[in-house]
């Protein structure tokens, strides 16, 4: 059985798809880290959802998609572009994936209803989740947009549109929450002392 730890990264540099080595600080990195890290903040709200809502199906399904095609763009992210190109296999965003984000907006949006207000990232404990899942996607948006500043061939343009979706997705889902299990939204109120 192989160990979890190589020592070989220790000098501050990881191995990407494909064997090259890179700094742990740049931006790929950063960018398929904080992509990883998006996806522990979905997993974390998933599981908080499932104990509150006494594990609603519908919800877990979406998120259980949602966590799968986030390690596809962590390891897009994490394979070079000519590497990408040599190999038919491997991971993939499908334009049918962000498709199928967009159609889930449309389905929550009706449930939850239209909005005229600034939504506050609060309400239910699975709600918040989502607020803090949402936040972190769309700080991983930024780490892979300095990316793309950077080698703009190296990111595949469906990881960009996946990503950006999925932050839609969540703050929908979060509204979703607070309307069946919450007491519905909190809305900004800039006059509140």
């Amino acid at each position: 059985m192989s160990k979890i730890y190589t020592r070989t990264g220790d000098a501050g540099e990881t191995s990407l798809v494909g064997g090259s080595r890179i700094a742990k600080n740049s931006s790929r990195v950063e960018a398929y880290g904080t992509v990883d890290e998006a996806n522990s903040c979905v997993g974390h709200a998933r599981a908080a959802i499932r104990l509150a809502a006494g594990d609603d199906v519908r919800l877990n399904t979406m998120l259980d998609f949602v966590q799968h095609r986030l390690f596809d763009c962590s390891s897009l992210l994490a394979t070079p572009a000519e590497v990408r190109a040599a190999s038919t296999a491997g991971p993939s965003i499908r334009v049918e994936d962000i498709t199928r984000l967009e159609s889930w907006i449309d389905e929550l949006t009706a449930a939850a209803g239209e909005i005229d207000h600034f939504v506050l990232p609060a309400g239910c404990e699975g709600a918040c989740r989502l607020h803090i899942a949402r936040t972190v996607v769309r700080r991983a948006e930024r780490r892979v947009m300095d990316l793309v500043s950077e080698a703009p061939d190296e990111v595949d343009p469906r990881v960009r549109k996946f990503i950006n979706r999925l932050s839609d997705l969540l703050f929908t889902m979060a509204r979703y929450v607070n309307h069946r299990y919450g007491s519905g939204d909190v809305f900004w109120d800039p006059r509140t002392p």
